[in-house]
């Protein structure tokens, strides 16, 4: 396995933590990215003791779109949440916690920014403080459920502002306007790199492909962040139908291989 490719724990969506870690010591995967909602699902402090039995790196824990910006009445309740979550990034040495934003609901885009840099600022400190780097997600605009920041250059901007890191999602930007002046401009926030394929004409959303069996030109992406100076992982978030049909093992082996391959032709 490629040193800096990672896999998700979304990319086996529907399995438990118990059949991610078996399938990771059958198949070699070293490097992987956690998700807290399966160690939940699994219970908390064993499921953490469990992923450092199994003797694998953590590149990053998965959390989620923690605050509704328009109900502050309840950023108390969520930000312990993205505590947790962050005291479980630092317990396995994940070097990052990816967040999405949460859902604005009615405010509008600057008003939802601004709340989010109040509702945030104590992690952000905490995390400095324990060595943890928060990595804000763009999404699909599809997703306005999850984070109402949508394009990869709004959320360096907003990294920027609040004192985050970014986790690029390649399948959400793929086709930005001025995508590989973004990438040098905002490289420096990279904190993890989140790889997958689309297939032009697909109207729905999650439907991601394994790389290289859809219309992202990955490799051309890859090397844009490669050349711009990012030094950190590339994580392969595969979820939808095709790779449901196929199965998360096939799908799973054939990114690595593929990703793996792409990053040593690109010198990584």
């Amino acid at each position: 396995m490629h040193p800096r490719v990672s896999v998700s724990a979304i990319s086996s969506y529907d399995w438990s933590l118990a059949e991610d870690l078996e399938f990771y010591a059958e198949a070699g995967i070293t490097n992987v990215g956690v998700s807290m909602a399966k160690l939940d699902r699994f219970g908390w402090d064993e499921g953490i003791a469990r992923v450092r039995d199994a003797g694998i790196r953590v590149a990053n824990v998965i959390g989620i779109g923690p605050f509704h910006l328009d109900r502050p009445a309840q950023w108390d309740g969520q930000r312990a949440r993205l505590v947790r979550a962050l005291d479980g990034a630092h317990a396995l040495g994940a070097p990052c916690l990816v967040v999405t934003t949460g859902p604005a609901g009615r405010l509008t885009w600057e008003e939802a920014a601004d709340a989010l840099e109040e509702a945030i600022a104590p992690v952000v400190t905490l995390a400095r403080e324990r060595g943890v780097a928060l990595a804000v997600e763009h999404t699909n605009s599809l997703r306005a459920d999850v984070g109402f920041v949508h394009t990869l250059a709004d959320v360096v901007d907003l990294a920027r502002r609040m004192g985050t890191g970014v986790c690029m999602e390649i399948n959400a930007c793929w086709a930005e306007r001025g995508l590989a002046e973004t990438i040098a401009r905002g490289v420096d926030t990279f904190r993890l790199v989140q790889v997958s394929d689309y297939a032009v004409g697909t109207l729905s959303t999650p439907a991601r492909l394994v790389p290289g069996d859809g219309d992202v030109p990955i490799e051309r992406i890859l090397g844009q962040v490669l050349d711009a100076g990012y030094a950190g992982p590339f994580d392969l978030e595969l979820i939808g139908p095709r790779i449901e049909e196929e199965g998360y093992g096939a799908a799973i082996r054939r990114s690595v291989d593929w990703l793996g391959d792409a990053l040593t032709r690109l010198g990584a």
